[in-house]
């Protein structure tokens, strides 16, 4: 199961931030569905060759958020609650909000709309990649 996630500890983003996206974007793409079951702590850990706080780390960030529960005993898996859908209205307002934020800071950092489009675009074909 852990051999989904990639991890690189070559890469400047901390290992517990590139943990955390690899469980999302797996939620998100399907890879994890919602009620499957996560790998144990000391599993991922071992599987990724990190620190078994690392993991646990990220496993309570991620149950704090709503995204996987833990039954105690049993393991951590992914939470139906933050799944349940939310109204179309309220989804559009995060996602431009999100969007304007985005826009502004790249902006500001002098990279046009095109730059984005292009690095998100290279971006979901390096992460699509990696898991077939």
């Amino acid at each position: 199961m852990s051999l989904m996630f990639y991890i690189n500890p070559a890469d400047p983003i901390p290992l517990y931030a590139q943990l955390t996206r690899a469980i999302q974007f797996a939620i998100t793409t399907g890879q994890l569905r919602i009620g499957e079951q996560l790998p144990t702590v000391r599993q991922m850990a071992v599987d990724l060759k990190i620190n078994a706080n690392t993991v646990a780390k990220v496993y309570a960030e991620l149950e704090r958020a709503g995204i996987v529960e833990t039954r105690r005993g049993v393991g951590t898996f992914v939470c139906a609650r933050h799944f349940e859908p939310m109204q179309k209205r309220q989804h559009e307002n995060k996602v431009r909000d999100f969007a304007d934020r985005v826009l502004a800071e790249a902006g500001a950092m002098g990279f046009s709309l095109d730059d984005l489009i292009d690095q998100l675009q290279s971006r979901r074909k390096k992460e699509l990649g990696k898991y077939v």
